[in-house]
């Protein structure tokens, strides 16, 4: 499943839509720099990062390829698309 979207649905009843809109865009522009930083290698502390921001936002799949030999290209291909779903069925 690439977005738990009854997660996403829990966090948004959880904090509102301004808070949820504040969530999204915080957890994009963090995600976005660990993402293009996986190209030179993910450390342990940024796929900590990646994966609990991933299970927090919905992002299932991101977060279940969150390993210790996790392959960026994988994981940004994941990212990519989770965050297409996401803003395509929130705006």
């Amino acid at each position: 499943m690439l977005v738990d979207w009854s997660r996403v649905h829990e966090l948004r009843a959880e904090i509102g839509d301004d808070g949820f809109a504040e969530v999204v865009t915080m957890f994009l522009d963090e995600s976005d720099a660990a993402v293009a930083q996986a190209a030179n290698g993910l450390t342990p502390e940024a796929l900590h990062f990646l994966k609990g921001a991933a299970l927090n936002l919905g992002f299932a799949d991101l977060a279940a390829a969150c390993n210790e030999s996790a392959d960026p290209r994988r994981l940004a291909a994941l990212y990519a698309d989770s965050k297409a779903s996401l803003l395509a069925e929130t705006g």
